[in-house]
């Protein structure tokens, strides 16, 4: 069975203590700022992202890298970064004439914090877990700028008492996605070590994944919803109903099960059992009959609706280049009536997440673009995964040594669960991130263990 475990809030943290030390904007070289202004384009994609991404990275004790010399480093090193990425010295702005985000590159500066908190890192307990208070570790807005000149990116540094510190990023998605930011953290690293180049040059041109003129909808787009324009909503919305964390760990072994599981049963040659669809395939298994009342008909007969990021940088005809800063993920799907879900053999189910990878070709790609374009909307089902298994935030070298461990800020969002690279191990293992209501969390759990036996 899956290891999961609950740990009561009262045992985390609640105040890790955090005070602001300083707080201010960093700005590319003068030969940079002296170039002339332009604006950046931003793809159908990355418009419907406008919202911040926090990640926190925590490094162990370095007593050649005290928190103090490397703050100077970075703050360094990303002068140098934003002549190269000189959109994350900007600000979003709704352009008039078209009616959409672009970014003005103003050079108008990123935040650049400094921080100590009055715990080691050890009693901050077990990172994995997603303790709300990991917020102190990023900053977002800052308060000396009005609301309208908030910086797309951010980066804070918190010093603990033991000598470690904590890197927290906050950027708007709008910016990156995360392929796109782990390139732009290796070449980070790269500048850290003293003149040396960037290891990946960016690609900038979000007009690559421009819209079609005229705009061809060749698909129907079961994964995304049409919004009107008098309402606002975002992406995904956090919520005030209390939600129970639970976290899942699949070892490698276990993962391997799944897949020998999943072969059973899969009839198209064109699908694999990989680690992604397996894991997929069993958190849409057991979310969609958390939601299933005991001897409901009804309830089995409603559809559910899975959502997943697929990269598309090499799907594409031509191919983007995999250094594209961009936003190049489209949200694939798979949809069954429960009740397939609860009947059908297991490959079958792993068979329909991979029938949905393999739905996203160059043509269906560009169709969803130019959807975007005629439309306003947004993705939209039951549940969407959101992977950071294998992204390798973790496997950065600065010169300082490699993350303890990395992890998003998590907010209450009971309809996306996230999944973890397993830090212990061998590391292929991943945790399951779930945020559910009580009674809905204990039938997950329940299906869970079913669905491994």
């Amino acid at each position: 069975m899956g290891t999961s475990y609950q740990e009561s809030s009262s045992l985390l943290l609640q105040n890790l203590k955090v005070t602001i030390k300083e707080a201010s904007l960093i700005f590319p070289s003068e030969e940079t700022l002296a170039r002339e202004r332009k604006s950046m384009f931003l793809s159908n994609v990355d418009q419907i992202l406008n919202f911040d991404v926090q990640t926190v990275h925590f490094f162990r004790p370095n007593k050649d890298f005290p928190p103090e010399i490397v703050s100077e480093m970075l703050r360094q090193a990303l002068v140098r970064a934003m002549d190269v990425y000189e959109f994350l010295a900007g600000r979003l702005r709704l352009n008039p004439s078209s009616g959409r985000l672009d970014v003005d590159c103003n050079g108008a500066g990123a935040g650049f914090v400094t921080a100590a908190s009055e715990y080691t890192l050890e009693e901050l307990g077990d990172l994995v877990y997603p303790n709300p208070a990991f917020a102190k570790l990023v900053t977002s807005h800052l308060q000396t700028l009005p609301k309208d000149d908030q910086p797309l990116f951010a980066f804070q540094v918190t010093s603990f008492k033991c000598g470690g510190f904590a890197m927290g990023i906050s950027t708007n998605h709008t910016t990156f996605d995360g392929l796109s930011f782990k390139t732009f953290l290796d070449n980070l690293a790269s500048l850290l070590l003293s003149e040396n180049p960037l290891s990946t040059p960016p690609c900038n041109d979000r007009t690559l994944l421009k819209a079609r003129t005229p705009p061809r909808v060749t698909f129907p787009h079961h994964e995304l919803v049409q919004i009107q324009d008098s309402e606002t909503t975002t992406v995904f919305e956090a919520t005030s109903e209390h939600l129970d964390f639970n976290i899942f760990k699949l070892s490698s072994q276990q993962i391997l099960r799944l897949k020998e599981k999943a072969s059973e049963g899969i009839s198209s040659g064109r699908v694999r059992a990989t680690g992604f669809n397996v894991v997929t395939a069993l958190i849409w298994r057991c979310k969609a009959l958390s939601l299933v009342e005991e001897e409901e008909e009804e309830d089995l007969e409603k559809e559910s609706t899975i959502l997943y990021a697929v990269d598309i940088r090499g799907r594409l005809n031509p191919q983007l280049p995999s250094s594209y800063t961009g936003n190049a993920v489209l949200t694939a799907y798979a949809k069954a009536k429960r009740k397939v879900l609860l009947e059908e053999p297991f490959g079958r189910i792993v068979e329909m997440v991979g029938e949905g990878s393999n739905r996203i070709t160059d043509e269906y790609a560009r169709s969803a673009i130019d959807w975007g374009e005629m439309y306003k909307g947004f993705p939209h089902g039951e549940v969407l995964v959101s992977s950071w298994w294998k992204l390798g935030f973790a496997e950065v070298e600065y010169p300082w040594g490699k993350p303890k461990y990395c992890c998003p800020v998590v907010y209450h969002r009971k309809d996306i669960v996230l999944l973890f690279p397993d830090i212990e191990g061998d590391g292929k293992g991943v945790y399951v991130l779930a945020a559910l209501p009580s009674k809905e969390m204990t039938k997950f759990q329940n299906w869970f263990e079913d669905t491994l036996s």
